[in-house]
């Protein structure tokens, strides 16, 4: 007696299309992220410490923890402030030719900052960028995808768009 298999499921156009999913803007997305802000809301907080992403946002509830940037930033950083400081380095060399220790004592501190400032803002871009393009476990429906109606009460009692009260 054989056993019963399930029938095999091969994804297609049409399977896919079957499920009509709501398309998140990933530029908004990644504005939001970089300004260390809720990728779906713009309202609550990304990070609670300068690189440790909260659990969830204060504004809307989304839960921030399927996200996985691990090395991503850290990269990405590395090579835009390497695309910053090697450019300069080589003009000032060729153009002035300033001691060894002038250079180290510019280009060691300029990549250190460098590397600092962006890091954060570089990380809630790839957060972001996973949000909008439902990346590991972002992709689940189990919440609504439009942010809360403005102003949301239990956040900002009083408030108002215009700031006008």
């Amino acid at each position: 007696m054989e056993s019963a298999k399930p029938p095999t499921q091969v994804w297609t156009r049409e399977t896919d299309a079957a499920a009509p999913v709501k398309k998140r803007d990933l530029w908004l997305a990644m504005k939001r992220g970089f300004r260390g802000r809720c990728p779906r809301c713009g309202e609550g907080k990304l990070f609670c410490a300068y690189l440790k992403v909260a659990n969830n946002c204060s504004a809307c509830g989304l839960d921030f923890t399927p996200h996985r940037a691990d090395d991503l930033p850290a990269y990405l950083v590395i090579v835009i402030v390497g695309h910053l400081v090697v450019p300069l380095a080589l003009m000032i060399e060729t153009e002035y030719s300033p001691p060894v220790a002038l250079q180290l004592a510019i280009y060691l501190p300029l990549t250190l900052v460098l590397s600092l400032v962006l890091l954060q803002p570089v990380k809630g871009t790839v957060v972001g960028l996973q949000w909008a393009l439902r990346m590991h476990g972002f992709d689940e429906s189990g919440y609504n995808d439009d942010p809360p109606e403005w102003p949301n009460p239990t956040i900002r009692e009083g408030t108002s768009r215009g700031g006008d009260d």
